[in-house]
């Protein structure tokens, strides 16, 4: 097996590696609450019956939803 050492050094750089998108989304949900974040991030898992397993299926197969929500747990650890 080869290792990639710029593949290594872009993941040490990425402060999401190590933390599972079930950690994000669990983090944001104490922050903010559901009815908060579906603000943050308008999409139906969060506002309507939200639940962290629903959210983790619909943020894996949609990109642009997982960007945000990815974005939003990164002003939480800046603000931190």
């Amino acid at each position: 097996m080869t290792t990639h050492p710029q593949a290594s050094n872009a993941q040490t750089n990425n402060p999401l590696h190590g933390i599972t998108l079930k950690t994000v989304v669990t983090e944001l949900v104490v922050h903010y609450g559901w009815p908060r974040l579906a603000k943050a991030v308008p999409i139906n898992c969060f506002s309507h019956e939200p639940s962290i397993q629903s959210s983790l299926k619909f943020l894996r197969k949609t990109p642009w939803a997982r960007e945000r929500v990815e974005g939003l747990y990164l002003k939480i650890l800046r603000d931190r």
